[in-house]
């Protein structure tokens, strides 16, 4: 089986692998799709996906696509580990040779938390990092944006907004801490190489979709980045408007061949509330040690 249907609380979701079923294409992994009780459609794009394991890049370009895509693209197994959690585990890929595990586990009412653990097993990555992409297709929402605390470098920390006008296009905001300066080889135009000149202070953001907030906490502030595109859903044309990609990244420093690494998050899907509510959600989160 490449797939199964959770319902947990508010939530139902559908957690899989990189096969196609139905009009659900291959290529894309994670939630493939997510409903909240009292909503009318899915959060994520029908035929594509939320938390959708897509890049892993060391700094080369990467004309290839399926080299560009190669998550989406090498072998992955989906393993349902009780009726509140799955697994998705993709070996060694043919490129970059990492080997990852992503559980998924739902938790009343409206959370889905989130462990990526990923294991270098060759020294491909000769610029001594390690770069991993997510992203999650939204659902024609009407508002585009997502929100976080941050803002101007040097200037205290205020709620923010970040919508991107173009794909590719200061597509990633920064942690005001985050000093890393990655090279990166001319050539393709992506989302991870085009910088916003915003900061984020705290390590979580929200968007709004329908009358709900998903809103997304990391554990590892200064090794995560934001990314958002305006287009990186394809055009809706149900709605005549775009699907945004809210996206984030993950950059391994100085890693070790052999040696696991894990980022923890929390999702959450619920009605509207407010922002300081959301700000006591990120407060009250105590990632699993």
């Amino acid at each position: 089986m490449a797939h199964d249907t959770f319902s947990v609380g508010d939530l139902t979701a559908v957690i899989g692998d990189n096969a196609a079923h139905e009009k659900h294409r291959a290529g894309y992994n994670g939630l493939w799709s997510l409903r909240h009780r009292t909503g009318t459609r899915s959060l994520f794009v029908p035929a594509i996906a939320g938390l959708n394991l897509e890049h892993i890049f060391n700094g080369d370009d990467t004309p290839d696509r399926e080299v560009f895509f190669e998550p989406r693209n090498a072998p992955m197994t989906f393993r349902k580990l009780s009726d509140t959690s799955a697994e998705l585990h993709q070996p060694p890929t043919p490129t970059f040779h990492l080997e990852s595990w992503t559980k998924f586990e739902l938790k009343a009412p409206h959370y889905i938390d989130m462990t990526f653990t990923c294991m270098p097993t060759q020294h491909v990555f000769h610029r001594d990092w390690i770069g991993l992409f997510w992203a999650s297709y939204i659902n024609a929402p009407q508002d585009k944006s997502i929100y976080f605390r941050g803002g101007w470098p040097g200037r205290e920390a205020v709620w923010s907004q970040l919508c991107t006008q173009e794909h590719n296009d200061e597509s990633t905001v920064l942690h005001v801490n985050d000093t890393k300066n990655l090279e990166f080889e001319n050539g393709r135009d992506t989302l991870f190489k085009s910088f916003s000149r915003l900061r984020f202070h705290e390590p979580f953001y929200y968007g709004r979709f329908e009358k709900h907030v998903w809103a997304i906490m990391f554990d590892r502030p200064e090794e995560v980045r934001f990314a958002h595109s305006p287009s990186g859903g394809g055009t809706n044309k149900a709605f005549d408007t775009t699907n945004p990609a809210w996206d984030f990244q993950w950059i391994i420093p100085k890693y070790e061949v052999a040696k696991k690494y894990t980022l923890k998050i929390r999702a959450l899907f619920r009605e509207t509330c407010s922002r300081s509510e959301i700000q006591r959600e990120f407060e009250r989160w105590t990632p699993e040690k």
